[in-house]
């Protein structure tokens, strides 16, 4: 069998996941996003420094929150809903194993809550334009979902946070404690999971389009 054989039966498969899945029962795509859900609270556990700032780790948890609208189209924003009430519950998947409502009222929480914006943003894009799944256009459409849709509410709630219970804080510090230190791994983190999306992602409409 050469090369070309397995690349089109690799075309094949994909595209008849995302069509099954896109069309599958209520049960299964449950379970898709139940499984995302426990994707993103593995990934919040590993945790890496920065050479220059030894002092705040990088996780991997916005990995699995930009696939999840990737690979589950609007359920991804489902998955992450999954994600948010059963930590709140007390399942112990948030970042250090945290778990319970202490979780969302707390510094982190607004950053939380963007997971659920940028999967169903991300998920909207993939299910509803083919021209999204290529990597060209879906970078931009993943930084503008972790800057804006993570970062926003995060530094709101972090704003909060801190007069409530430090004191005053002006602008620049805050996005200097909430925003810039991660910078560089989320953009690493973007590029390559805008480089996954296009490898997985069919080409070809599964599905109700309303444009290419």
């Amino acid at each position: 069998m050469n090369v070309t054989m397995y690349i089109d039966k690799y075309k094949n498969a994909r595209y008849n996941f995302f069509k099954w899945r896109y069309e599958t029962n209520l049960v299964y795509k449950l379970i898709l996003a139940l499984s995302f859900a426990c994707l993103t609270g593995l990934l919040a556990q590993f945790r890496f420094y920065l050479p220059n700032n030894p002092a705040v780790p990088i996780t991997g948890q916005t990995f699995a929150v930009l696939l999840a609208g990737v690979i589950l189209g609007t359920w991804g924003g489902i998955s992450q809903i999954m994600y948010v009430g059963l930590g709140a519950a007390g399942m112990p998947w948030f970042t250090n194993f945290q778990g319970g409502i202490g979780a969302l009222t707390g510094s982190t929480g607004g950053y939380i809550i963007g997971f659920i914006l940028t999967a169903f943003f991300l998920g909207y894009f993939t299910d509803r334009y083919i021209r999204s799944r290529n990597f060209r256009n879906m970078l931009p459409l993943m930084l503008f979902a972790n800057f804006v849709l993570i970062y926003i509410p995060g530094l709101l709630v972090l704003y909060y946070w801190w007069t409530t219970f430090i004191g005053s804080i002006g602008i620049v510090e805050l996005v200097s404690i909430g925003m810039i230190p991660f910078i560089a791994g989320d953009i690493l983190k973007v590029v390559a999971a805008a480089a996954v999306a296009k490898g997985v992602t069919p080409k070809t409409t599964y599905g109700a389009k309303i444009g290419t």
